[in-house]
């Protein structure tokens, strides 16, 4: 089936928006933030545990697993979602980003990219056809238009040449597209320049593409201008279609976004910082490694529901983060992404019933950042 997506709500003081996504494997239930499984599984978490939590749909990365398992494996195996065994929603960016953050690793050309290997070395190449091409193997629900993302700090003849670049890719990677029940987004770009998201959002949009993401932010420009061009990029975007903005998530993140107009969410956060030993909730972020916690014996919020909050204490977490024990990774993680989880729902439930800018001020005010 194609993607369709049902615009359900608007909060009456923002832009927020509540929606839902139709796709060949499930319903995404809008705003969604969407954990990082790169190479198939998200850190320390196993789908069991994704799915106990309430996980709608992970995210893959086209360039590592282009790496490893590659098309010809994934093509043999039936494709991603029989290979890690999770028959929920998934989404894969192009790989992009990956790529061209190697700068002297990778040559691109008009016709794609040739890039070093960084399992044995080799030279491979992507063009927008075969990254189209490989992601249909992948058997991606949502798949994402090969861009070219440069730091936001870029000059202006830089990101107008990338920008340019990835339009002429956009077109090129619809055109490959073959199979109905994969969907593809564009990605809007143009740095920190409003003339230039105006004009990649024009010229995105009249492709018709199934959504529409927000690339090319958290990459150097200032939280401040981040917040800036989210709210200028989504304004540009359909409302018929859904809103992606790419690789933005701390919780403040998120709740600013989303008042910005923005439905879907990505990011490492939750398990990258849970190895640092910093868990989040409600009232902002707990630091589990500093030495105070090592004599406390609550949890990490006496209010959250999840297995981790109802069994073990604060001390506890900060001894295995200390010790470096993996087992505090994995508690902390799934406490995380449980956290995010219940955020989203809390997001989704205030913008039906009105009242999620007022929720929004609270938390941004209160919640340590």
């Amino acid at each position: 089936m194609a993607l369709k997506f049902d615009y359900l709500a608007k909060d009456p003081h923002s832009e927020a928006r509540r929606g839902r996504i139709h796709t060949a494997h499930g319903i995404i239930e809008t705003p969604v933030f969407m954990p990082v499984g790169t190479f198939g599984s998200v850190r320390t978490l196993d789908h069991t545990e994704l799915e106990d939590i309430g996980v709608q749909i992970i995210l893959g990365n086209t360039y590592h697993l282009y790496l490893r398992p590659g098309p010809e494996i994934l093509k043999d195996l039936g494709g991603y979602h029989k290979l890690i065994s999770w028959n929920k929603p998934i989404l894969t960016d192009s790989g992009g980003f990956q790529i061209f953050s190697l700068p002297h690793q990778r040559v691109i050309s008009e016709k794609g990219v040739t890039f070093k290997s960084y399992i044995d070395q080799s030279y491979k190449r992507l063009t927008p056809e075969s990254d189209i091409a490989f992601q249909e193997v992948i058997g991606s629900d949502i798949m994402m238009v090969l861009d070219v993302c440069v730091p936001s700090t870029s000059s202006y003849d830089v990101c107008v040449e990338a920008m340019n670049r990835t339009h002429r890719w956009a077109k090129r990677c619809k055109q490959a597209k073959t199979r109905e029940e994969n969907s593809l987004f564009g990605i809007v770009q143009g740095a920190i320049f409003e003339n230039l998201r105006t004009e990649s959002a024009e010229a995105l949009t009249s492709l018709n593409f199934d959504g529409y993401a927000i690339g090319g932010l958290a990459v150097g420009e200032s939280d401040e201008e981040r917040d800036h061009f989210t709210r200028f990029s989504a304004k540009l975007l359909p409302e018929n279609k859904p809103r992606y903005l790419m690789g933005v998530g701390t919780p403040h993140d998120l709740v600013r976004s989303v008042l910005a107009g923005v439905d879907m969410f990505d990011c490492i956060i939750p398990t990258n910082h849970a190895r640092q030993g910093v868990a989040y909730t409600f009232a902002g972020k707990v630091k589990l490694r500093r030495v105070f916690h090592a004599r406390e014996d609550k949890p990490i919020d006496e209010s959250c529901a999840c297995y981790v909050c109802k069994r073990f204490s604060r001390a506890y977490l900060h001894q295995l983060t200390k010790c470096e024990e993996p087992t505090g990774w994995k508690l902390i993680s799934y406490h995380n992404t449980w956290f995010y989880e219940r955020l989203m729902e809390k997001v989704r439930e205030t913008i039906v019933d009105g009242t999620f800018s007022t929720f929004a001020k609270n938390f941004l005010e209160n919640a340590e950042e």
